[in-house]
């Protein structure tokens, strides 16, 4: 989508707001804790270790996928074989989502159900890499030799195989999810986005029901190479998100995860029976140049358009890094005073697209499970985006 298009869905967006409340009638959430919302729910309270993986990809841990029985939600294993990690993590969390909303089997509601995803891309070829990043070394002209090999070692199917469209594509197919589609890309500014157009065209009017979230495998070199050459890699083991300094010891770990939830009008949630978990919204974004102060007054703004309002907890999506992750602490201390704040990467890792969706999620769970009031997210990206949710009870 073009920033002209999007600009002018955005204002018709505006014009046709009805002020409709938005709820969460579905959940699926898949992370190293396991799959649901009860492991989740009990690896937030419990704030034990979550499980790490320190030795696959050393020195750089990891937390891992959990083991899931994939028939369950995807019974073909046709469709299991040609999907890569990440696209089986999100079908499995889609399907959960679907289950939770009680509109699994009814093909009617999933016909016009639509669709709004955030993912990266697929694998890559490691051999090819490996060989292009090795003759680079040696290359009289870096340059021409890079756009020699990659038109001529990457194969078509390869990068067909990484379109991060995928995902979505593969939720339709496997569970009949055949409304209106889209897809962002582009680390955590990408699930931001994803939940804030799912949550304004309900509001809005637009459509009455849409599935919204993500997935990330982390256990791969490929995006281990990508985030230890710009330095966000925390290394060598697990330290909770917000101790982690800048002394070499900052950084994210990357974690498998999945999240999905199915957000409806709430006149249309009744009208079927379906239970209401809890409301959302608004979410509101930012995108700053990143200098000091610049993150603090980015949630301040936030804030306030979120319409937060003394939240009884804080899910973070805070990524360790240095010295972002400090500012959000700060700022979170001034605008949720007494409020518990945890770290999603404390929880399941960090998932990069799928931060802000895993989040809501999470949050939609304490509210629903634990009668929480309000519960605020936040989704300050690695390198840039920043994002605000509100979810309240239903």
């Amino acid at each position: 989508m073009s920033a002209a298009e999007s600009a002018a869905e955005d204002a018709a967006m505006s014009a046709v707001m009805s002020g409709r409340e938005v709820v969460v009638t579905g959940l699926g959430l898949v992370s190293c804790a396991g799959e649901g919302v009860s492991a989740h729910l009990d690896a937030l309270e419990r704030g034990a270790v979550p499980r790490t993986d320190a030795e696959t990809f050393a020195p750089y841990p990891v937390h891992p996928a959990p083991s899931l029985a994939l028939d369950g939600q995807i019974p073909k294993k046709s469709d299991q074989r040609q999907m890569e990690a990440w696209q089986r993590l999100g079908v499995y969390a889609a399907g959960l989502a679907l289950d939770a909303a009680g509109c699994k089997d009814d093909a009617a509601f999933k016909a016009n159900l639509h669709l709004v995803v955030a993912a990266g891309g697929g694998e890559r070829d490691y051999a090819v890499d490996g060989a292009i990043l090795t003759g680079l070394r040696e290359a009289a002209d870096p340059g021409a030799y890079l756009n020699e090999r990659l038109q001529n070692d990457l194969r078509p199917t390869l990068f067909l195989a990484q379109l991060s469209n995928l995902l979505a594509g593969n939720i339709a197919i496997v569970h009949g999810v055949t409304g209106a589609s889209r897809t962002f890309m582009g680390e955590e500014a990408a699930g931001v986005d994803a939940l804030r157009i799912a949550q304004a065209r309900v509001a809005s009017g637009q459509i009455d029901a849409i599935l919204v979230g993500g997935s990330y495998s982390a256990e791969r070199p490929d995006v281990m190479v990508i985030h230890e050459m710009g330095g966000f890699l925390r290394k060598p083991d697990y330290r909770p998100v917000f101790e982690r300094d800048g002394a070499g010891g900052d950084g994210f770990i990357l974690g498998s995860c999945a999240a999905f939830l199915v957000l409806e009008a709430a006149e249309a949630a009744a009208a079927r029976g379906a239970r209401a978990l809890a409301r959302i919204g608004p979410v509101a974004s930012d995108r700053t140049r990143r200098a000091a102060g610049s993150v603090a007054a980015s949630l301040s703004a936030l804030w306030g358009r979120a319409e937060i309002a003394g939240p009884a907890a804080v899910i973070s999506g805070a990524t360790g890094v240095a010295p972002i992750t400090a500012e959000e602490r700060a700022a979170l201390e001034r605008l949720a005073p007494g409020a518990p704040v945890t770290a999603l990467g404390d929880v399941a890792g960090h998932g990069l697209e799928v931060a802000a969706p895993f989040g809501a999620a999470l949050a939609a769970a304490l509210v629903h499970e634990r009668g929480l009031p309000e519960v605020a997210v936040t989704a300050v990206g690695h390198r840039r985006g920043e994002g605000v949710v509100r979810v309240r009870a239903a």
